[in-house]
């Protein structure tokens, strides 16, 4: 059996690193820059600084804020008409997961041509994207780095799953310089998406030596830093901990991907406009409990690495004692404790399985799951 991993061929990290990233973007020749972000980081002055900066190296840039939350095919669409009206040769995502996919999805179709629609699935694309450079504000989702675009189509209600080499940026830069300050509750969201990151990825049934080293660790960093960060967001050391924690778990699912999880917490955002890590969050524990019966070695292992004393136990204690350690973080960080609080109804769990049984994520969960059973799942979830 043969494995691939795959990973931005540069990627730069630290407080600084955002102004030693512009003379890497110069280095490539790029003369228009299109940036996608959204309307928060637009309003901060945050994007127009990233402009300026890149004037500063002779490159002209654009600025297209329309990445919602849960940026949609529309969203693609009118960056993508940005894109080419103003003969960008290089797109420049910032902020957190949405606009790095938003950016993807521009990207990829301004390459390959047609309608974002038609990549949904793996590897679907004949040719790279229009060069991407991503610039992180959150710790938590590591689009910045991975093969993975996630796309609301509007007139289905469902998450497209765009699992592609060809999305890969070229450059990924986490300055924690540029996530001190963000809100407790984006914080925590993040910060327990790239546990659920590491997690899937750690019980996959493609995980490898190097995808599990990277998980553990991922885990041990943010079981340390995470609730420093969620309290005190000025914190610049828990803040770049979080950084290399989201990152590490960004190299463990790109390439061993993810599991029930996100295949459910995918339908959540699509039909609900949910926040994706907090759906994360809130099933993480949940789907954990119904794989534990066929990994909970593995399970007991991100125990360990969560602090927890295994000493003595079993496995299926040891996996048990994992899925306790990780209730308890989401509540010290103010997670909800179901996905009713979120506004999800039990009325439209048949709905929310069936098409999470059809989501790519769903692929190397380490239990494969009947309808039936992922609706159990939605509804202890509730």
């Amino acid at each position: 059996m043969t494995t691939t991993f795959f990973i931005p061929p540069v990627n730069m990290m630290g407080e600084g690193s955002l102004a030693d990233a512009m003379q890497a973007i110069r280095s490539h020749g790029f003369r228009h820059a299109l940036i996608v972000t959204d309307a928060g980081l637009a309003r901060a002055g945050v994007a127009a600084k990233v402009a300026a900066l890149l004037t500063e190296q002779d490159i002209q840039a654009t600025i297209f804020d329309g990445a919602k939350p849960n940026p949609t095919v529309g969203n693609v669409e009118a960056g993508l008409a940005l894109l080419q009206s103003q003969r960008c040769d290089c797109v420049i995502s910032l902020g957190g997961g949405s606009p790095h996919d938003c950016a993807k999805g521009i990207a990829l179709v301004a390459a390959n041509g047609g309608h974002i629609g038609d990549y949904e699935g793996v590897d679907k694309s004949a040719k790279p994207q229009l060069p991407l450079i991503a610039i992180n504000t959150t710790a938590g989702t590591a689009s910045e780095m991975t093969r993975f675009c996630i796309i609301t189509d509007e007139t289905r209600h469902v998450k497209m799953a765009i699992v592609d080499r060809n999305v890969t940026p070229i450059l990924s830069v986490n300055d924690p310089a540029l996530m001190v300050g963000k809100p407790p509750a984006l914080t925590a969201a993040t910060g327990m998406d790239a546990l659920t990151h590491a997690v899937e990825a750690y019980v996959s049934t493609a995980a490898t030596p190097i995808t599990d080293a990277c998980a553990l660790q991922a885990v041990r960093l943010i079981a340390a830093h995470l609730r420093r960060a969620v309290s005190d967001g000025k914190d610049l050391h828990a803040r770049e901990q979080m950084a290399y924690a989201q990152f590490l778990a960004g190299m463990a699912f790109n390439n061993a991907s993810l599991g029930y999880v996100h295949a459910m917490a995918h339908q959540l955002g699509g039909f609900y406009d949910l926040p994706h890590g907090v759906c994360n969050a809130v099933l993480l524990p949940h789907v954990e409990a119904f794989n534990a019966s066929v990994c909970p070695g593995r399970l007991g292992d991100v125990a360990e690495a969560m602090g927890v004393d295994t000493e003595g136990l079993d496995d299926a204690a040891a996996a048990e004692a994992c899925l306790a350690a990780i209730r308890r973080l989401a509540a010290d960080i103010g997670i909800p404790a179901g996905l009713a609080e979120l506004g999800a109804r039990a009325e439209d769990i048949p709905v929310l399985a069936a098409n999470a049984l059809k989501d790519a994520c769903g692929l190397t969960n380490p239990r494969p799951a009947s309808q039936e059973e992922i609706e159990a799942i939605f509804r202890t979830a509730l």
